[in-house]
């Protein structure tokens, strides 16, 4: 069945000067223009497309990537403003509509805000709305402990961040668990670390086996985590530069790392250090 404002994957039926026609379902064709059809492909080829409607409010195919697909939330920029509402810059040829009944305030020209990506339950085509809140925790949050998820980082309150999980519910991440300063917008990976018996939901940088190691040593598993699991740096590096990383001398540095090595936790590397993938040698 065909998705409007997600990535389909569909058959090539006809193949013109101006473009390709996909294969919709129900009798439908879909356009793919030229500009955008892979290299090599012919007739029975499938594609994978992102269908969204043009400004005649035909279905229209693209290769090209949006910020954001319906489901998801996203800062954007407004890239204009006129008497339908504000345009956000969403990576298309189409700019993408917030009707101003979906701003929460009036929304400025090259400002970023948060919004959610969906279907205008009326005219079924994609816009996008600020007013977040209705749009997260309308299910009850059927998480475990240690469960990697989707944050995207919203806004920061007195004790943490709030995080968006999943694209489904609100969550809250913790000053004094998080090592770096966290950008709006931002995108990480997380752990559940609890859900509360209100359903409100508290989650971490890392699972709960690394919560155990403290000091330096907890914050160079995080630093790993953050940096897609490889750090350049080493035993051997400059003082300058582990001091400049981790605010320690690099005697302090090279115990703390020899500590988790011994427990099976990183790896070293000739460039550097390595986290270990199986996450199952975590400590109890």
């Amino acid at each position: 069945m065909l998705e409007v404002g997600k990535y389909n994957t569909l058959k090539i039926v006809k193949d013109l000067d101006f473009g390709v026609y996909l294969d919709g379902g129900n009798g439908k064709e879909i356009l793919l223009p030229a500009r955008y059809v892979p290299k090599n492909v012919k007739p029975g080829d499938e594609v994978e497309v992102f269908i969204y409607h043009d400004n005649e409010g035909r279905l229209i195919a693209t290769t090209a990537h949006p910020l954001a697909i319906v489901g998801e939330f996203k800062f954007m920029e407004v890239k204009s403003v006129n008497n339908t509402g504000a345009f956000l810059e969403w990576g298309l040829m189409k700019d993408l509509l917030v009707p101003f009944k979906e701003q929460k305030m009036p929304m400025r020209e090259g400002k970023w805000y948060l919004v959610y990506v969906h279907l205008d339950h009326i005219t079924g085509r994609i816009v996008a709305s600020a007013r977040i809140d209705k749009y997260l925790d309308n299910v009850i949050p059927e998480y475990t402990p240690n469960q990697e998820v989707d944050l995207l980082v919203a806004d920061e309150t007195e004790i943490g961040y709030k995080v968006i999980i999943n694209n489904l519910h609100w969550g809250l991440l913790y000053y004094n668990e998080v090592f770096r300063r966290l950008e709006k917008g931002e995108e990480i990976k997380g752990y559940i670390k609890e859900v509360r018996e209100d359903e409100k939901i508290d989650v971490s940088l890392t699972p709960q086996g690394y919560q155990k190691i403290e000091g330096l040593a907890g914050t160079i598993l995080e630093s790993l985590k953050s940096q897609g699991g490889f750090i350049a740096v080493h035993d051997k590096s400059d003082p300058e530069v582990i001091q400049s990383l981790f605010q320690c001398s690099k005697k302090s540095f090279k115990q703390a790392v020899g500590a988790l090595y011994k427990q099976h936790l990183i790896t070293l590397e000739d460039g550097g250090i390595s986290l270990v993938k199986n996450q199952e040698q975590l400590p109890e």
